[in-house]
């Protein structure tokens, strides 16, 4: 059965939503409960859902918005049921929030900011341009500046550490990309960002790229 993709404003979910949301992830790390999820409702602008039939197989909760005048979009939570179908799952997610970046921002680069768990995650960036951070490239005070930047906008400037790019909060749960690939890695390079990351102790590493006008212009992203 094909996967069907509805975006609504965040505050126009129902209760009986956030508890299918709940449903995927409330048994097992990370733990986003409906008591979580209804404050995410309240913080993020939008939420894009994806269906097979009635089934809900993933979601996400993101905004479309300027950081210092840069267009840009923020992701602070996404959910992928773990099943056979979790990266076309992800690919509907985002091909919908890349289609609204691009109404939002025509003819302009967009900055995808999210919190990834695992090397998994970087899948979301697959695609775009300048993912920072990543194996063998040394940041720059920019980019370490947009660490800071997302850091705060997540909820904390002072919880990351700018050189590692790792975000570290107390409070539990916290957001992210919860998705596993059903795909075997093809490597293991990407594994070295995420040593000493403990997604269970609430890290998270802060994870940036760009995706280029022209690539949402073609409608190809992502990759």
């Amino acid at each position: 059965m094909a996967l069907s993709v509805t975006t609504k404003d965040s505050t126009a979910l129902s209760d009986a939503e956030l508890a299918a949301m709940a449903d995927l992830c409330v048994e097992r790390p990370p733990y986003f409960d409906i008591g979580f999820l209804s404050k995410q409702r309240e913080e993020w602008v939008l939420v894009t859902q994806v269906r097979e039939g009635e089934k809900l197989r993933g979601y996400a909760f993101c905004t479309l918005e300027r950081i210092g005048g840069t267009p840009s979009l923020l992701i602070g939570l996404l959910c992928v049921e773990r099943n056979a179908k979790s990266d076309a799952t992800l690919k509907a997610l985002l091909h919908d929030q890349y289609r609204r970046a691009l109404l939002a921002f025509p003819d302009e680069d967009v900055l995808l900011g999210s919190r990834l768990l695992s090397p998994d995650g970087l899948r979301a960036y697959q695609g775009l341009e300048d993912v920072v951070p990543r194996v063998g490239y040394k940041p720059t005070g920019e980019d370490r500046a947009w660490g800071r930047r997302l850091a705060k906008r997540f909820g904390s400037e002072k919880a990351i550490d700018d050189k590692t790019f790792v975000m570290s909060v107390d409070s539990q749960p916290v957001g992210g990309l919860d998705f596993v690939s059903a795909k075997a890695p093809s490597d293991t390079e990407h594994a070295q960002l995420f040593e000493g990351l403990d997604p269970d102790a609430g890290q998270r590493l802060v994870v940036f790229g760009w995706a280029m006008a022209e690539a949402l212009a073609s409608g190809k992203l992502p990759r």
